[in-house]
């Protein structure tokens, strides 16, 4: 019997030990954060890209309306091709806030290349004619606004030997398509290049 209570304290006496040893979880500014890097693509890696494809975007003049006003933008595929499972929403997220927030484009979410993005734009719309609903405030037949311009793109990844260690080469390219005459009003790539141990992961 004090055998089994002398195993039973040891025992949390050790859990005890390397919870207190564990590292302790803590909050990252984004803005500050000097961590390390992983070989795979991050959120700072999204964020780079990100920013200099806007800037890029906005320098080239191609959101620049001639009939003043913001032009509509629809997003369009944006494919994965590395050997990791990316969520592309996170980077084109962030290009359609900076976009949104300069005053000259505006996202549509009523279409979409896999269906709206929001269904309630169409939802909503299937209240026409409802007892049930004040039909004032019904949204009325021709207000859903078309598309100008589409954004499309692909993530690539290629992995190469630098010596003795290991270099991985992302390649954001993306595409601002003009919907009227199918051409592309702007194109760009943003690399994003890493070196490290050959022992290292990219996925």
């Amino acid at each position: 019997m004090i055998r089994t209570i002398t195993q039973t304290v040891t025992a949390v006496l050790m859990i005890l030990i390397l919870a207190g040893c564990a590292s302790q979880t803590r909050y990252v500014d984004p803005g500050a954060d000097n961590g390390p890097v992983s070989m795979g693509l991050d959120y700072r890696d999204f964020e780079k890209a990100a920013t200099e494809s806007v800037e890029s975007m906005l320098a080239s003049g191609a959101v620049d309306n001639p009939r003043g006003g913001r032009y509509i933008m629809v997003v369009s595929r944006v494919t994965n091709d590395t050997m990791q499972r990316i969520d592309t929403d996170q980077l084109v997220k962030k290009i359609r806030s900076a976009l949104l927030r300069s005053g000259k484009v505006v996202t549509t979410t009523a279409i979409g290349v896999n269906g709206p993005e929001d269904e309630m734009s169409m939802k909503a719309r299937e209240l026409r004619n409802s007892e049930e609903f004040d039909q004032s405030g019904v949204q009325k037949k021709g207000t859903l606004q078309a598309p100008d311009l589409s954004l499309s793109g692909k993530i690539i990844q290629k992995n190469r030997q630098a010596g003795g260690e290991q270099q991985v080469e992302y390649y954001v390219q993306l595409t601002l398509t003009d919907l009227k005459t199918g051409l592309a009003f702007w194109e760009d790539e943003t690399p994003i290049i890493k070196r490290g141990s050959a022992d290292s992961v990219s996925w």
